[in-house]
């Protein structure tokens, strides 16, 4: 019989659902797997059973495209959160995989399981990491302490020490055939439509294909295209782009480094996560504005009019690693189960 494996996933923004998409089929070739969502926030769908869902930790927006601490403190029920986590059923399985996940990594912190972190996040917790030249104890603090595990296998844009691997980019993103229809794509979801569409505006040369988390249906604004967020519109949008314009997260920076595409990051502010890929993005040659203000917007037509893709080479080896990392944790009396998988 296979071992028993709780995968949990943060719901907030796509990339650790992304990620997902690829691991949990891997992971159910060798255990039995149930899945762990917590937030809500994501517009990419699963397509296997969620067994556990949890409101979780959500980190909140202002409309100036910044993480809104006030927000977040009013919207979150700190009871209901301690509740969530003392109520999880850790003990119920074998081996826990957590990506930056809070109400299962606290937890198996409580109870004293042990917890495998995997992911982004999970690369902070090495000193070898890009970090900005500004510091932020309060950021820091988070990013090593927000989801705490026993052990740590993290992606990066590079691979930055041991146990630091490059991304996992999805089949269906390997897969494509790439293109140049020489509009724009735009991910900047922490910025409201309005404020965004009229910067966009101002660069009357170019065609911008911006997708929205507050619109339900497509309409433009003169050069500007404004889309729901949807998968496949977006993934056709990105297929065929010039250039990529978004936000420093990670999935998706990394996927367009993958393609070949042209990329240009905003970092959402007080989100210290997004300061420390930019700090590596830009090591790496991809230009990052603070603002899209006057020098911002200046930046931003330099780029669309000369800017070149950064080369990267992100083999597809995300089996062999996560199941290096996960075979000494399974339980003694199941170690052949992985034989001739890694």
């Amino acid at each position: 019989m296979k071992p028993s494996l709780l995968y949990a996933i943060q719901g907030t923004g796509n990339g650790h659902v992304a990620r997902a998409l690829e691991v949990v089929p891997i992971l159910r070739r060798h255990f039995q797997v149930e899945v762990l969502l917590s937030g809500a926030q994501s517009e990419v769908q699963l397509p296997f059973e969620v067994h556990h869902k949890r409101k979780g930790l959500v980190m909140l927006y202002s409309k100036k495209g910044g993480v809104s601490f006030l927000k977040t403190l009013l919207h979150t029920n700190f009871l209901y959160l301690l509740w969530e986590v003392w109520r999880f059923p850790v003990h119920k399985y074998e081996v826990i995989v957590n990506d930056f996940e809070f109400v299962s990594a606290w937890a198996c912190k409580l109870k004293g399981k042990k917890c495998l972190g995997v992911g982004h996040q999970a690369a902070f917790q090495s000193a070898k990491v890009p970090l900005p030249l500004k510091p932020n104890p309060v950021g820091k603090l988070v990013l090593k302490h927000y989801a705490p595990a026993a052990h740590y296998l993290g992606y990066h844009f590079k691979s930055f020490d041991t146990f630091i691997k490059t991304p996992v980019i999805r089949t269906q993103i390997r897969q494509m055939e790439v293109e140049n229809k020489g509009h724009y794509t735009v991910y900047l979801p922490a910025f409201a439509d309005e404020k965004l569409i009229a910067k966009l505006e101002k660069l009357k040369r170019y065609r911008w294909q911006m997708f929205s988390k507050h619109c339900t249906a497509p309409y433009s604004r003169q050069n500007v295209e404004v889309f729901p967020v949807h998968n496949e519109t977006f993934l056709e949008s990105f297929r065929s782009c010039a250039g990529v314009l978004t936000s420093a997260g990670f999935e998706t920076p990394a996927e367009a480094l993958y393609l070949g595409k042209k990329l240009f990051v905003i970092p959402i502010k007080h989100q210290y996560e997004q300061y420390c890929n930019a700090a590596a993005l830009a090591e790496m040659g991809i230009p990052v504005a603070e603002k899209l203000n006057k020098k911002g917007l200046k930046q931003l037509k330099q780029w669309c009019k000369s800017g070149k893709a950064v080369q990267v080479h992100y083999p597809d080896r995300t089996a062999q690693d996560l199941l290096r990392f996960i075979a000494p944790h399974i339980p003694e009396s199941k170690p052949l189960l992985l034989e001739g998988a890694i």
